[in-house]
């Protein structure tokens, strides 16, 4: 239940549907119905719905048959059904029979749900995405027998189908295989029935544009809408012509914004590796991508507080070499004041950097990820003599905001204060569809839900902490902030708590929220680790 406890004089009660781990899901089913209408005809699956997913379905292309997609509920197996439809009636299509199973996609880990289903030849063959082999790759898949062949071989991963050009016989996507933090659109050819036999992806993007690409494409793939940006610049949105990035009009009126970005301080950056040994295995080691914004007229013989920005969870990525968006304004004023402020992507994050480096943490968010953090930051310390080790702080939102509490109460010699905003505290209390896809279920891993849970280790808060979160977030809900109150309370900790009343998860709503919440962060972090700031702001 959510309660509004300030709208009116009496509170409101909003009653939220919403299956934690391990609990109940809901039973779903798909049924069929002519568009003229009549009875519908249900798809019978076998086995309980409530320990299913059905989360994509999409017809045929000529209408004979819905592909539907089904999930078991540790979602480790994505089977793709054919479930054939008669037309023997005008006035209803009764299904022919019970899901026929065209693949099943596997994983120790988990899999994903496939997005990239474009038909190459009607009724005959279409995509499939799949990381079996190890990477992220794009499959040509046989219909109706299900036969697959990968059509992008190699130590790389797709990110994303965007287009399949049938009467030239390309496949577009995005992908990466050199840089995790920046994004790039490659084609190769559909294989040797579309007249193309080489497998040897081609880069479109241009070679002197390095950072972040996005396209939509038009269906010929002459044309695209295609967003450029870097780390620090403005996004700039052009219409083009494929494949040579011809400019045929511009989109964006970011001009006005560069220039005032343009006006601020000066902003030194810097992307970086650090390489870190294995938690088990000190012979090995693991390589780590992170980026670092440097005051203005830093100094390297002085030394600096650092502030980490985290999140850290198999959802997101944070070292992106793309506009950063409000965050990196944030962090620019904070470097303004005198800090330090960088970013690591520790394993587990869903770089395009294979299906080992993205599933490691299966079973353990939360503790391999926060080793990663810790270790990265130990290596920073030692090669950077510009941070002062007593002034290293952390921050971050949601997962971040997990992270955030894992690191200060399980690394407390590293990190002397530390901001988290609307962090699960007890992964039992987070849903069903994301926590048990990399923790399975809390009734067979009680010890990894344990491990993981930063409200396990609160009794080892040394350092100073910000809690934020809004009452009525209906994603990460506030009870996760109430019961870590009540463990730091029952271990005689000291902390500070900043409630936002009937906000959501993203804190917004009501005036001048937002910049309310970023000055209380700022505050607590200068007040805490005490920059000496390099330059006067002004407002």
């Amino acid at each position: 239940y959510l309660i509004d406890n300030t709208s009116d004089i009496y509170s409101e009660v909003t009653p939220l549907p919403y299956p934690k781990a391990g609990t109940t899901n809901s039973a779903v089913r798909i049924g069929v119905i002519s568009v003229s209408g009549g009875p519908r005809d249900w798809v019978e699956f076998e086995g309980d719905p409530r320990e299913h997913y059905l989360p994509r379905m999409e017809w045929v292309p000529d209408g004979s048959a819905l592909l539907i997609q089904r999930m078991n509920r540790l979602q480790n197996e994505n089977t793709l059904h054919r479930v054939e439809v008669s037309r023997r009636f005008l006035s209803r299509w009764p299904l022919a029979g019970k899901p026929a199973v065209l693949l099943v996609d596997r994983s120790a880990g988990w899999v994903n749900v496939c997005d990239d289903i474009e038909w190459i030849e009607a009724n005959r063959t279409f995509t499939f995405t799949s990381e079996r082999d190890g990477w992220r790759h794009l499959y040509r898949v046989s219909y109706p027998d299900g036969h697959m062949q990968c059509l992008t071989p190699g130590e790389y991963d797709v990110i994303k189908l965007l287009n399949v050009e049938i009467d030239s016989g390309w496949a577009y996507f995005m992908a990466s295989p050199e840089n995790p933090t920046q994004r790039y659109l490659y084609r190769i050819g559909l294989g040797a029935a579309a007249g193309r036999t080489t497998q040897a992806p081609e880069r479109l993007s241009p070679t002197d544009q390095a950072g972040t690409h996005s396209y939509q494409l038009s269906d010929d793939v002459g044309y695209a809408v295609h967003t450029y940006s870097r780390f620090g610049k403005a996004a700039v949105t052009k219409l083009i012509r494929l494949p040579g990035h011809e400019t045929v009009r511009r989109l964006d009126r970011n001009d006005p914004l560069q220039r005032r970005l343009d006006k601020l301080a000066p902003q030194q950056h810097e992307f970086f590796r650090v390489t870190i040994p294995e938690r088990d295995d000190p012979n090995h080691s693991a390589v780590l991508d992170g980026y670092m914004l440097y005051p203005p007229q830093f100094d390297p013989h002085k030394q600096y507080p650092l502030l980490m920005h985290v999140y850290g969870e198999p959802a997101g990525q944070t070292v992106l070499d793309r506009t950063g968006g409000k965050h990196e304004l944030f962090h620019r004023y904070l470097t303004q004041q005198g800090f330090l402020v960088a970013s690591i992507d520790n394993r587990g994050t869903p770089a395009p950097r294979g299906r080992q480096w993205r599933q490691c943490v299966y079973g353990e968010v939360g503790v391999l990820s926060s080793y990663d953090q810790a270790e990265a930051l130990k290596q920073m310390i030692a090669q950077r003599a510009y941070i002062d080790p007593d002034r290293v702080g952390v921050w971050g939102w949601s997962g971040g905001g997990s992270m955030s509490l894992n690191l200060i109460f399980r690394y407390p010699e590293l990190y002397a204060a530390a901001v988290s905003v609307a962090p699960v505290t007890d992964q039992r209390y987070y849903d069903t569809i994301y926590q048990e896809r990399y923790m399975g279920l809390p009734q067979d891993n009680k010890e990894g839900y344990l491990r993981g849970s930063p409200i396990h280790f609160a009794h080892q808060l040394e350092g100073d902490l910000l809690l934020i979160h809004g009452t009525a977030d209906d994603n990460v809900h506030y009870q996760n902030t109430e019961a870590l109150i009540n463990k730091l309370i029952e271990h005689r900790k000291s902390f500070r708590m900043m409630s936002y009343p009937g906000r959501d998860h993203g804190i917004r709503g009501g005036e001048h929220t937002s910049i309310h919440l970023r000055t209380q962060i700022a505050e607590f972090l200068i007040e805490k680790l005490r920059p000496i700031a390099t330059i006067n702001t002004g407002n």
